[in-house]
């Protein structure tokens, strides 16, 4: 089943900052995934000078990096980006396993949404299909999963912050009469 790449959210994103790691191992492909993610930002009111962009040399380092983004605080959302392309050995379960549970664990631990945009895929070909400009672009998929999730927390933030005044405002007007 293809992924549906349409939304219908309607992002506020005035004044937040995204980051990107990008690794450069596989560069070529990395830049196709690139350039879809930062499309797909564009296309959503996101401004160039809203996005940072980090590299690291490959796959394997981009939990350190994104760590270090998201301790500042400063960014509402990340992008993780690279290709790990399984070969003979079991490196590939090693790098391919460990990004993915740092990331996951980042986004956890420091409540940032982050777009898993690593390509794990078992021959070049299927990292070049998944990273090219028609549908099914990674960096596109990555991009707006973590502006769905930003605004989702963002929404959530918001409903949290209004039931609590509500809740107060009543407890206030019962403690009154």
């Amino acid at each position: 089943m293809k992924p549906n790449h349409s939304t219908h959210i309607q992002f506020t994103l005035t004044g937040l900052r995204f980051g990107i790691i990008a690794a450069r191992y596989n560069n070529a492909i990395v830049g196709g995934l690139l350039r879809g993610a930062l499309d797909a930002l564009e296309r959503h009111g996101v401004m160039r000078d809203q996005v940072k962009i980090v590299q690291v040399p490959g796959a394997f380092e981009i939990p350190l990096a994104a760590q270090q983004l998201a301790a500042t605080g400063h960014y509402a959302g990340l992008i993780a980006l690279g290709v790990v392309i399984r070969g003979e050995t079991p490196h590939f379960d090693y790098v391919a396993g460990s990004c993915a549970q740092g990331i996951a664990q980042l986004g956890l631990e420091y409540n940032t949404p982050i777009g898993f945009g690593v390509l794990t895929v078992n021959t070049e070909q299927q990292a070049i299909e998944r990273s090219g400009p028609d549908a099914g672009n990674k960096g596109v998929e990555a991009a707006l999963a973590m502006l769905q999730m930003v605004q989702l927390l963002r929404d959530l933030e918001q409903e949290h912050e209004h039931a609590a005044t509500s809740g107060a405002a009543q407890s206030k007007q019962e403690a009154g009469t």
